[in-house]
């Protein structure tokens, strides 16, 4: 039997696998044998002994076998079953809050139990809540585990039991077999040391009895290792796949066409830095090319990406193309129409503006200049590829922040723009630095530009983390900076009040702050605010009117006042540290010396001290990246809908870091000597994920 005869084996061949039961594993991702080989343990449990019940402590996660000496229903403030067992050593309780009559009935005063569960502290002593038991006949002397027992992802009316017995009869099939299919060169699993496949997946499933019960997420399991490295492998191999496949389409070429953006650049107050000069370069390279640009700009916070982003659409338009630039929120989009507008009308290009709130004639007159090219960039939200916006002549696209869209929104906009059979160039932009191990994964596909410097007279934040008790201190610094004539955020992460999460809510604290502050003007903007409200609030404070902002995370990106330096940010421990890093961005703007303070709220848990922690101690995105990626995992820091490409069955980004520089040189490899097996490798640990790669 063949690797390829167990991928066509349908989950109802397997003694005990039904309609239903098969449709519950489809709904994790198995819908053959060879799935089920692949659907690998989260940990494992060591029932190859009995533990004398004396020597157990509170949190053990054990094995005990004894006599049943009192089983009787038991009232509180839930109504459970509880059993006492005894071994001659001591006794413990087995509680079960659901129950059958069958099992209350088999459960008498006498009966032998072997049961496995975690030892919890209860009313009378040590307990068993819920554990796995089995009867045991009179007599009877079974014989007890002779491996370590697997502990798989399950999912709702599948238990683990009924599972590990399909599991196993699909490895006696692997055993059938002798081998399943390994795509890998052998000379390759040599080089790197890998084990082959089968043996990788046996070892897996039956652990040697000597492994430690956390080997299944070690990092140190050869078994695990191997098949890391496959599906890392497939991943880039499908993002380098797509990358040429791109280099084979068209693209129209945007010739670079210097008088435009010359004026452009001569009206700037301020002259590029030498990261964004080459920056440009690359990006005017890339589109003076018939094939399609696929570029990432990752520059940290108030690095002047979108000058960048300004010069790269007057090239397009130019050479007599649109562009569209589209930012995940109406307050980015709003920030980046302000500065176009600014920056291009008095050049005489005509700048439109769409977001889902633009309706009726302000809407047909928009669509109706876009369709005939009178509109040369459109901005706006994710409004820009809903089916009757129609360009006439779409050559960029440029995407901000693009982990906060959807797969399927930013295909929409890539497959609107392809006309004659030319596709669109794509500037990917985004104030998060990709940590190396990401991009060396998840944005395989791109060609990545960084601006690594930051323009002349920005200023470092200080950042100071103080517990929310000193509260009143906070609020008199603010005072005194207003005092100097500099201006505040205060940031709160919730619109309304809430007592659940113990927040301070915007509204609330906004009251409070003008009651508190009475000579300070105090504004507040949150999402849920009229766009012309936003809008409002935002000029008056750029414009001094308003010396205090309080606002919810709407500001994290694209606001810019110089003038404000000082930033509170209330219950930090409740954001992740790129949104923390991106809201601290706000400030240091200007040549002022800045600071961030974060408030927090007593007690802090172990992570979001880390978290805090590295806040003050760096000003670097691209470390603080790192660390959020080690702290909260890709499908956190992409965000989740970025992931559907991104979310591994057996990888881990951060765990398995060491080997990314291996997995790019295996995929050069069979991308120049092994082109057979790309697509087997990609169809195994893909399958219909490939149409997102990142679009």
């Amino acid at each position: 039997m063949t690797s390829q005869a167990l991928e066509q084996i349908p989950l109802t061949t397997l003694k005990g696998v039904g309609p239903a039961l098969a449709k519950k594993l489809e709904a994790i991702g198995m819908r053959n044998v060879q799935d089920l080989l692949f659907h690998l343990p989260l940990r494992y449990e060591d029932r190859t002994r009995v533990n004398p019940i004396r020597s157990i402590h509170a949190g053990d996660v054990v094995q005990v076998q004894g006599e049943v000496v009192d089983c009787r229903l038991a009232f509180g403030r839930r109504r459970s079953l509880q059993c006492t067992l005894f071994d001659q050593t001591g006794s413990i309780a087995l509680r079960f809050f659901h129950f059958s009559a069958a099992q209350k009935n088999a459960l008498v005063v006498g009966s032998q139990v072997r049961c496995f569960g975690e030892v919890r502290r209860g009313r009378a002593g040590y307990e068993l809540y819920h554990p796995e038991y089995r009867l045991l006949r009179a007599g009877e002397d079974e014989p007890l585990s002779d491996a370590l027992t697997p502990v798989y992802p399950t999912t709702e009316g599948l238990q683990q039991g009924r599972l590990r017995n399909i599991i196993t009869q699909a490895l006696a099939l692997l055993e059938q077999s002798g081998r399943v299919q390994d795509y890998l060169p052998p000379a390759m699993l040599a080089q790197l040391g890998l084990l082959e496949l089968a043996a990788a997946i046996r070892l897996m499933h039956r652990p040697p009895l000597d492994a430690p019960l956390s080997w299944a997420n070690s990092g140190m399991n050869p078994g695990q290792r191997r098949l890391a490295f496959e599906e890392l492998l497939a991943h880039r191999l499908c993002m380098r796949r797509f990358k040429n496949d791109s280099s084979k389409q068209l693209a129209p070429a945007l010739p670079v066409r210097a008088p435009l953006q010359q004026q452009f650049l001569q009206q700037l107050p301020f002259t590029l830095t030498r990261a964004q000069q080459k920056t440009c370069n690359e990006i005017a390279g890339d589109l003076s090319a018939s094939t399609p640009m696929l570029r990432l700009l990752q520059g940290d916070v108030g690095s002047g990406k979108t000058v960048v982003a300004a010069l790269a659409a007057l090239q397009a338009i130019a050479a007599g193309y649109q562009v569209a630039l589209m930012a995940p929120t109406e307050i980015l989009a709003e920030q980046h129409l302000t500065n176009f507008q600014q920056w291009l009308q008095p050049l005489g290009v005509e700048v439109g503006w769409l977001s889902g709130k633009v309706k009726g004639t302000a809407r047909e007159k928009l669509l109706k200049t876009l369709a005939t090219g009178t509109c040369q960039l459109l901005i706006g939200t994710h409004a820009l590829f809903q089916d009757d916006v129609i360009y006439q002549k779409l050559g960029l696209i440029i995407i901000d922040e693009q982990h906060r869209f959807g797969v399927h929104q930013r295909l929409a906009l890539r497959d609107k723009a392809v006309q004659d059979k030319l596709n669109p160039h794509q500037l990917v932009m985004t104030a998060t630095p990709i940590p190396r191990t990401l991009a060396m994964s998840a944005y395989a596909d791109l060609d990545s530009s960084v601006i690594d410097e930051l323009p002349p007279g920005r200023t470092p934040v200080n950042t100071v983390i103080i517990s929310s008790e000193r509260r009143p201190q906070v609020i008199k610094r603010i005072e005194q900076a207003c005092a100097e004539k500099n201006q505040a955020y205060w940031v709160c992460t919730l619109i309304e009040e809430s007592d659940v999460l113990q927040c301070q809510a915007a509204e609330v604290t906004a009251g409070q702050l003008t009651q508190q502050l009475p000579s300070i003007a105090v504004g507040l903007i949150h999402g849920r605010m009229k766009s012309v409200e936003k809008k409002a609030v935002m000029a008056a404070f750029k414009r001094g009117e308003l010396q205090l902002l309080v606002a919810t995370t709407v500001i994290e990106v694209g606001v810019d006042v110089p003038n404000a330096s000082l930033m509170v940010i209330e219950n930090p421990e409740r954001l992740g540290l790129a949104q923390l890093h991106q809201l601290r961005g706000r400030v240091g703007r200007g040549a002022k010396e800045s600071h961030c303070l974060l408030l927090y709220q007593a007690p802090l848990s172990q992570l979001a001290k880390q978290r805090l922690e590295v806040m003050r101690a760096s000003n670097d995105g691209f470390y603080i990246a790192e660390k959020d990626l080690e702290l909260r995992g890709p499908g956190q820091v992409l965000g989740t809908q970025q992931t559907g490409l991104m979310t591994f069955r057996i990888a881990d980004i951060v765990r398995d870091a060491v080997v990314l520089d291996q997995v790019k040189d295996a995929s050069e490899q069979i991308l120049t000597q092994h082109p057979d097996l790309i697509d087997p490798l990609i169809q195994r640990w893909l399958g219909e994920r490939t149409l997102y790669v990142n679009v």
